[in-house]
């Protein structure tokens, strides 16, 4: 009888399991970004109490800010896949936050909560790449110091 290896070590190399938790990291700043939008779509035309969201969005600023942190302290990894994924993502990402700027600007949002929705856009336009770059870049070769 063969036994094939479990589905969530299949591939994965002994440096996959010294990598930092940046998936788990990135997930979570994404949700507190996304509850903290609802929150303030649930409550529009309204004018909405921006304290939760304002919680929120500090609380995914330093959950993001830890990702970086752990992950820039990662040595033997594929730091070019990284960065080739990471540059194409933020570009595609900057176009998308944009145009939901653009919109936020053209429907009249007021100034504070447009700058709460900037500040989420920000965070979700640095997340989402960075996530994308370590998920790509995790299976491919560790880069050689030449």
């Amino acid at each position: 009888m063969v036994t094939a290896e479990p589905a969530e070590h299949a591939g994965m190399d002994a440096v996959d399991h010294r990598l930092p938790p940046v998936t788990e990291l990135a997930v979570g700043t994404l949700v507190l970004i996304i509850v903290g939008g609802i929150d303030v779509a649930a409550r529009l035309p309204q004018q909405a109490a921006l304290w939760l969201p304002i919680v929120l969005l500090v609380a995914a600023v330093v959950l993001l800010i830890a990702n970086v942190v752990v992950l820039s302290r990662v040595q033997a990894f594929a730091w070019h896949t990284f960065f080739l994924v990471v540059r194409y993502a933020v570009l595609a990402y900057i176009v998308i936050a944009g145009m939901l700027e653009f919109v936020f600007v053209l429907d009249g949002t007021p100034g504070r909560l447009l700058a709460l929705l900037t500040a989420m856009l920000v965070v979700f336009a640095v997340d989402i790449p960075l996530l994308f770059g370590f998920s790509v870049a995790r299976y491919q070769p560790v880069d050689r110091a030449d």
